[in-house]
């Protein structure tokens, strides 16, 4: 790939899915308002945030790709940001405990002022997990900056993660399968 490509994300897991790919890429950060309509499906508020994120960018590239994301998670249609604190966190994830939940990631490619956005859609289930597990991931990973208050890369994914339909690198943030072949047809 020979385009120059702007990572409009702090998310270091998206850096490494990046790295990963053999893709390179600055990164350049500006700060965007998320909120969103709120008669919008999950799906689409991904999609809305990602491309709210990249209109921030429109005005200052030309020859690059920006590149913006957004990651929920959503359990019974119900959107789970970030947690506030601990206690937000703990909260989360004795709801996600037993049950299977939707990380939706909404993806948005700027390039010469035309938008091109798409989301991908991950099926995780989650195995009982008990107060005491769930406290002590709170207290040592401190996920604050996860949606649904985990990564899947640590170590409550590694115990409590039964199995996933769908992608996994979707669920740590980034879809590098339908993100590599989107970058393939520009």
């Amino acid at each position: 790939m020979n385009y120059k490509i702007i990572l409009a994300s702090k998310s270091p897991r998206r850096q490494e899915l990046l790295t990963l790919m053999d893709i390179d890429f600055r990164i350049v950060l500006k700060e965007v308002d998320e909120s969103y309509p709120e008669n919008l499906t999950p799906e689409e508020v991904a999609v809305y945030i990602a491309t709210k994120k990249a209109k921030a960018f429109d005005e200052t590239v030309n020859d690059e790709i920006v590149l913006t994301a957004d990651t929920i998670v959503c359990i019974d249609d119900q959107i789970l940001g970030k947690p506030e604190n601990a206690a937000h966190a703990i909260e989360m994830l004795q709801l996600l405990s037993g049950r299977m939940h939707r990380v939706i990631t909404g993806v948005c490619l700027l390039y010469k002022h035309r938008y091109h956005s798409f989301y991908d859609v991950s099926e995780v289930y989650f195995s009982k997990l008990s107060d005491n597990e769930i406290t002590a991931y709170v207290n040592k990973c401190q996920p604050f900056d996860k949606a649904g208050s985990y990564g899947i890369q640590e170590r409550i994914g590694l115990i409590g993660i039964e199995r996933i339909n769908g992608s996994y690198t979707n669920v740590v943030g980034l879809p590098t399968e339908k993100l590599y072949r989107e970058l393939m047809k520009l």
